[in-house]
């Protein structure tokens, strides 16, 4: 009788599947590993647990943060959530390029299959659960401030997305202690995913987590279109739109018709592995190109999901921190608008050697060098907005610089890549490992790493501490040139991409060169996290609650620091790109309204993490084949969207005399600070009111 609860019950879940278990039963190097990595989320998770209850602190975060509907606190949180992703995937990078530098012509420490988990998990976390998260909690953050509106065209939808994320990072968590991860790399490539290769849970785990992760792209691909198309205040056109908007604009558009194809080809992979089809097994009827295209278009576009809000911010940054006017920005935005159509006719450049025609291969290869093209000139125009500029180096303009520099070198080898003869040499070799991080980290982390410094103030009210900051950076330029520099050298001298061991004596130097740069980097994150500790520390000193530390030029500036719940007290207007750049300098930055009326905020819903709790359970019990609890979650969901569509009242009033209280406060505040050059804007004297020069 026991022998047929226990799988009713619990599926396929044994004792083995627990990481201690197996490190008790075979206490080997490999396995006390996984076993740690395991510890480290159960100590984490419950050491947060037990903070917040002994501070007593469930209530504040229940109604203030898990429940809000506010954009600005939903793209807090998806910051929060993209960094601890990035703490667990860089641990997981500096433990795989230990593991190569100790294992030339000898074994290392981790095994070859605890290796494929850790590419696969590094690359897929990165992807999906650090960089998406990352740059949608700074598009939520930061665009509708910047076009003037109150929040999101779908509040509740973007609190649906943000949990829904936080589910599948929270099923990638779990497959650290539960279970093992997929061995598929982070594109779950069939037939090694297909069950008859990969029978156990690793591939499930990857399949569902990327599923809900591609969902909640979509629905904030939607919302935020939907927001810039029909928010933007009187008097903002398209085309005085910040350049941040407009690479937003783009990047959803991306979302909207790239993320579809990824959710299409893990559903077909479902199947496959679920119910038996045969979509991607090729002695059975299907076709496994054709999972390589549904994948590749969604996978390229993706690429340009992730550098195009950078691009955004560097426009911002360069902009502000050289005071002037941004050059070329019809170019900026053609070229915006070009990369986002061309990043569909490139897919099929990554998989140049699975056997197409010359004919194609050229076809692709040539559209692969044009888009550097419209990239070209966005360099160009940053460099012209430079020139003869009062340029600061602040910390984000440090990224921003560091950014061209670099991103110019991967672009190169990314023109070398686009010959299909050089790329089928170097195809699956380290030589594309370095490609692909010479222009995700400089594209995407130095430019979220810059947003982050430079809107941190705005979110906070206070500055994030100077020197950590400069520190930070120059482990992430430093670590970064040590880590995957020497991987094009390897590349090239045909060192293997996923390899757990080499058996060429000449790699040693080069790998162990890039094992202390993965090390840098490790203090690189650190650094950061030390920067906020300090930065906490010293709050007081550093507070701008005036709003404008940087002499800022967008209407984000233009209000406290943080913003009310409500962001304006009255819907601007504007007449030109740089409102209230120019609004400072005609006397009509800080103008009091003659009258405030009750602002209409949407209330707190429970639906988001119901949605985002339930779906993160539904995709557990598929996972380990709890039919009774994948049921039950299903039934919650649809129960969740019914009792919700019977709610009618969903907004609150905030009362025209409380918006007059906060209003005049801040007020005071900018009739008290003291103006602050330029120059002085790093120091304990910028209150947030910049000082007006011609």
């Amino acid at each position: 009788m026991t022998d047929g609860i226990w799988p009713a019950l619990l599926g396929r879940f044994t004792w083995n599947a627990l990481a201690f278990v197996r490190a008790w039963q075979n206490p080997t190097v490999n396995e006390i590993i996984g076993a740690g990595a395991a510890m480290m989320v159960v100590l984490g998770a419950a050491s947060v647990i037990t903070l917040i209850t002994v501070t007593g602190k469930w209530g504040y975060l229940w109604r203030e943060w898990l429940t809000s509907l506010d954009h600005k606190k939903i793209g807090v949180m998806y910051v929060v959530l993209a960094f601890v992703m990035l703490a667990r995937a860089l641990a997981e990078a500096v433990l795989m390029r230990m593991q190569q530098a100790s294992a030339v012509n000898a074994p290392g420490f981790v095994e070859p299959d605890h290796f494929a988990q850790l590419f696969s998990t590094h690359g897929s976390i990165m992807i999906f659960f650090m960089a998406m998260p990352f740059l949608t909690g700074i598009i939520n953050y930061v665009t509708p401030l910047q076009i003037g509106a109150r929040d999101v065209a779908f509040p509740l939808l973007n609190s649906i997305s943000l949990w829904l994320t936080g589910g599948a990072a929270g099923l990638m968590m779990v497959s650290l202690v539960i279970g093992r991860f997929s061995t598929g790399g982070w594109t779950g490539y069939p037939p090694y995913t297909e069950l008859a290769f990969s029978p156990d849970v690793g591939p499930d785990y990857w399949i569902w987590a990327v599923t809900l992760g591609s969902i909640a792209s979509t629905l904030s691909g939607l919302n935020f279109a939907v927001t810039i198309y029909k928010m933007r205040c009187p008097g903002m056109t398209l085309m005085r739109m910040p350049l941040f908007c407009w690479t937003t604009l783009c990047t959803s558009i991306l979302m909207i018709f790239a993320m579809p194809p990824l959710t299409v080809a893990t559903a077909l992979l479902a199947l496959d592995r679920y119910l038996g089809f045969h979509f991607f097994t090729n002695d059975l009827g299907g076709n496994m190109m054709n999972y390589a295209n549904l994948f590749w278009l969604f996978g390229h576009p993706e690429v340009y999901i992730l550098i195009l809000p950078a691009f955004g911010v560097y426009s911002e940054v360069v902009s502000t921190f050289s005071s002037k006017e941004l050059y070329g920005y019809t170019s900026l935005v053609l070229a915006t608008m070009a990369i986002a159509v061309l990043s569909f006719t490139v897919w099929v450049h990554h998989f140049f050697t699975m056997g197409q025609s010359a004919n194609l291969n050229a076809v692709f290869g040539i559209a692969t060098m044009t888009i550097g093209v419209p990239t070209g000139v966005k360099i160009y125009d940053w460099i012209w907005t430079m020139f003869r500029g009062e340029v600061r180096f602040t910390v984000p303009m440090l990224y921003s610089l560091a950014f061209m520099m670099t991103f110019v070198l991967g672009g190169f080898t990314g023109i070398l890549l686009a010959f299909p003869p050089l790329d089928y040499l170097v195809h699956n070799t380290l030589f594309l490992v370095a490609h692909f991080h010479n222009m995700l980290i400089p594209g995407l982390l130095y430019g979220m790493l810059a947003a982050t410094h430079y809107w941190f103030p705005k979110a906070f009210g206070f500055r994030l501490n100077e020197k950590w900051g400069r520190i930070a950076f120059g482990c992430w330029v430093f670590g970064f040139y040590l880590a995957f520099m020497p991987l094009y050298v390897l590349g090239a001298g045909g060192a293997a991409r996923r390899s757990q061991a080499f058996f060429e004596p000449a790699f040693r130097p080069w790998l162990y060169i890039a094992g202390v740069g993965a090390l840098i980097l490790l203090a690189a994150l650190t650094s950061l996290f030390v920067q906020l500790w300090v930065s906490i520390r010293e709050r007081d000193d550093n507070r701008v609650f005036a709003g404008d530390p940087w002499d800022g030029r967008g209407l984000e500036w233009s209000t406290s620091a943080p913003p009310p719940e409500y962001n304006y007290a009255v819907i601007p207007v504007v007449d030109s790109r740089d409102p209230f750049y120019d609004g400072k300098r005609d006397g009509g930055g800080y103008a009091v309204p003659a009258a405030y009326e009750d602002i209409a905020v949407p209330r707190n819903s429970v639906v988001g993490p119901a949605t985002g709790i339930l779906g993160a359970a539904l995709a557990f019990g598929l996972v380990w084949h709890i039919w009774w609890l994948a049921l039950l979650c299903l039934a919650g969901i649809v129960a969740t969207v019914i009792a919700r569509s019977f709610i009618r009242d969903v907004e609150r009033i905030v009362p025209a005399a409380d918006v007059a209280r906060i209003e005049d406060r801040w007020h005071h505040a900018i009739a008290a600070a003291r103006p602050i050059s330029r120059h002085h804007e790093t120091t304990p004297a910028n209150q947030g009111l910049a000082e007006v020069t011609a």
